[in-house]
């Protein structure tokens, strides 16, 4: 053990030192290895600064070079926060803020691929609505129902207030996932859903129907909700979710000329 700036710090166990020094690493891996390291292992906690760069660079056995360009690496992905001036520290890892990657790669999904993702959205709401059953608050109930009063305001409009009526329906499913209780399971969630959001938008602009169909499958979400029965719960968000996932798969090919001048619509949600 050995202090650097008020930490007490250790080298590495000898078998992640063997891992870190494999020859088919690059300094910049067992960098960002041994930060991960010393993450699981406790000697840094979200919110906590690093040890100045010459010493961890000794630690881990690399050039400050390398060090830099591991922490660059690790900012972008979220896990730490460069401040100017005062040092480098441990992000406060949520799970919203680490997905952001994962947020952008499923906005360039299209086609079948774009199916295959709301699949996994799919599973994912439906069990998050299960497990909402048992634990929403009344409160929760209660906003979810204003939520959806807003929505039926907005669907009956003349005209039509599309905006309001796709916020509406974005909230009301936020909503079920976060009273899930589960921060992990609410920010895949998340995640997952932004690429419909757009084409949600298109379709509510073409299909007046569809809007109507969507309100009254989340009021029966929210009657589930309201009888604390999961299984129901279960049952009436994948229905919905199902009428989703077909028309993300089957999209029309006229898709193409509503958001934007010049890419499909599988290109922008």
């Amino acid at each position: 053990m050995f202090a650097v700036d008020g930490y007490q710090e250790s080298r590495l166990p000898m078998e992640q030192a063997e891992i870190l020094s494999a020859p088919t690493m690059s300094q910049t891996e067992v960098v960002i290895s041994g930060i991960k390291h010393m993450l699981s292992s406790g000697e840094l906690s979200p919110g906590q600064r690093l040890p100045v760069e010459k010493d961890l660079a000794a630690v881990m056995g690399v050039s400050r070079g390398s060090l830099r360009e591991g922490v660059r690496a690790l900012s972008t992905m979220g896990i730490l926060e460069v401040r100017q001036g005062a040092g480098t520290f441990v992000s406060g890892l949520e799970p919203s803020a680490l997905l952001s990657a994962m947020e952008f790669w499923v906005g360039l999904q299209e086609g079948d691929r774009a199916g295959e993702v709301h699949a996994v959205r799919r599973a994912l709401e439906t069990e998050a609505a299960g497990v909402a059953a048992g634990r929403i608050s009344e409160e929760d109930l209660d906003r979810a129902s204003a939520i959806l009063g807003l929505a039926e305001e907005a669907i009956s409009a003349e005209p039509t207030d599309h905006e309001a009526a796709l916020k509406a329906d974005v909230e009301f499913h936020r909503l079920i996932a976060e009273a899930s209780g589960n921060r992990v399971l609410a920010a895949l969630i998340e995640t997952l859903s932004g690429r419909t959001i757009r084409l949600r938008m298109w379709r509510s602009e073409h299909d007046a129907q569809g809007l109507r169909d969507t309100h009254r499958e989340h009021l029966a979400v929210l009657n589930a909700l309201r009888r604390r029965d999961p299984e129901r719960a279960r049952v009436r968000m994948a229905g919905h979710l199902y009428g989703v996932e077909d028309y993300v798969r089957n999209m029309p090919e006229e898709a193409g000329d509503g958001p934007a001048e010049g890419k499909s619509a599988s290109q922008q949600v």
